[in-house]
């Protein structure tokens, strides 16, 4: 595999148990999560103290890293004032957390938008807000990753470009993440074609265009074989991390009703065994990337 690329993934989806997760990974030969869910609690919910005295020490002796926070700031809506502040003291403390964890990237939202409204009109105060968050990030020398999820202003690939333009940091950069523009009916290569600049992380997640449902890497309308190639190509030195979505796993609670919806509900798969397909598919694509440029 080349060896600028390093495999991370969402280990929620394994388990809420946060041992069950580090020892799946560890035994995928992975060395890396995305920390989310921690025995059934978000994140967003540990103090530092937490992280010190019981997240850290097991990562330590799983020897396993962190690649990024996944954390749910910017999943509030732009009119909810004291949300915001809210969530202003929640990422002083997650940058914090991200530090103890020597890990530079935290993933952030850019707003949900009232039911019904155009996002366009709110252009001008979720750009204010992402700058107060960014203005946070930079004090800590952090790098906020935008999640172009479903329903929030940076949806489409066009606002998420409007985003990063700006906002105009070098600590507020983009992850692309796959399915979720299928899923908001976007061209995935146009997107990339846009972002490409300013895309320093992956997220490993396929969809089909019709039903929306998230399928195996690869075989939905995500093009992730393709890009991949492309971002191989043009240098990318970064993760790729599994948030496979393709079984039930306890940590749907976290993600939106409409997203928990989208995950096949398949009786043959666990969060062990839905993780591990995901892996493995990931490794063949590349694999094949591999091959076609000897």
């Amino acid at each position: 595999m080349n060896t600028n690329l390093l495999i991370s993934g969402f280990s929620d989806e394994i388990s809420s148990d946060f041992d069950i997760q580090l020892e799946t990974v560890a035994k995928l030969g992975m060395n890396y999560i995305s920390l989310r869910g921690i025995d059934g609690r978000n994140i967003g919910e540990f103090s530092i103290e937490d992280i010190r005295s019981t997240v850290l020490p097991r990562l330590q002796k799983a020897g396993i890293g962190v690649s990024s926070i996944g954390s749910p700031i910017g999943k509030v809506f732009i009119n909810d004032e004291a949300g915001f502040l809210e969530q202003k003291r929640m990422l002083e403390v997650i940058c914090r957390i991200s530090i103890l964890l020597d890990c530079k990237y935290i993933r952030v939202f850019s707003f949900y938008i009232p039911n019904g409204e155009n996002p366009d009109l709110f252009e001008e105060d979720v750009i204010r807000k992402l700058r107060e968050f960014t203005a946070i990030a930079e004090k800590y020398d952090v790098i906020l990753l935008h999640e172009n999820e479903k329903d929030i202003y940076g949806d489409i690939g066009r606002r998420c470009v409007d985003i990063l333009e700006k906002v105009d940091s070098g600590n507020f950069k983009a992850i692309f993440d796959f399915a979720n523009f299928v899923q908001c009916g976007e061209d995935t290569q146009e997107c990339f074609n846009l972002l490409k600049d300013d895309v320093i992380y992956i997220h490993i997640k396929d969809a089909v265009t019709g039903s929306k449902q998230n399928v195996l890497c690869g075989t939905g309308d995500g093009r992730i074989p393709e890009i991949l190639s492309q971002l191989i190509d043009g240098g990318y030195k970064g993760f790729l991390t599994l948030e496979p979505h393709l079984a039930q796993f306890d940590s749907l609670k976290d993600l939106e009703l409409e997203d928990a919806m989208m995950v096949i509900e398949n009786k043959e798969l666990d969060g062990k065994s839905g993780y591990k397909l995901q892996y493995d598919a990931l490794l063949k694509i590349l694999e094949k990337i591999a091959e076609g440029e000897k």
